[in-house]
């Protein structure tokens, strides 16, 4: 009989414009994030996406304790981004209670409702007008 450690499994969905991200966070991990079945260095090619989707780890001080596990869809680069963070600030809050008024007082737990315009019947754009001519 082999000796399986049984880790905890931490479930947090995140969204951002039209980004949906799902994470599962695995106690004693070693600090291994995929994305989409892809690195996380990787799916996220640029230090500033890295920097947003990992900011609840930092803040909570566990980057090299947890394994994620990051399915993402819809949305841009940045959006997809803040969606993981999002996710994961929630996963990390089911993990730890306890970690709640340090990811609430960084901003990780709320959601960013600001969505695109949608454009108008009779204009070009959700805000724009056509050029008035008086004559």
């Amino acid at each position: 009989m082999s000796s399986i450690t049984t880790a905890n499994v931490y479930l947090g969905t995140g969204r951002r414009k039209t980004a949906s991200a799902r994470v599962r966070l695995t106690t004693e991990g070693t600090g291994k994030i995929t994305v989409n079945g892809r690195a996380f260095e990787d799916y996220c090619y640029d230090e500033n996406l890295q920097r947003i989707s990992s900011a609840p780890l930092t803040t909570a001080d566990m980057r090299e304790s947890v394994d994620l596990v990051v399915k993402v869809v819809g949305g841009g680069p940045n959006g997809q981004a803040e969606a993981i963070a999002h996710a994961l600030a929630r996963a990390l809050e089911r993990y730890n209670p306890e970690l709640r008024p340090a990811l609430k007082k960084a901003g990780h737990l709320k959601r960013d409702p600001r969505r695109r315009e949608r454009k108008k019947a009779g204009q070009p754009g959700a805000r724009k007008r056509f050029q008035f001519s008086k004559r």
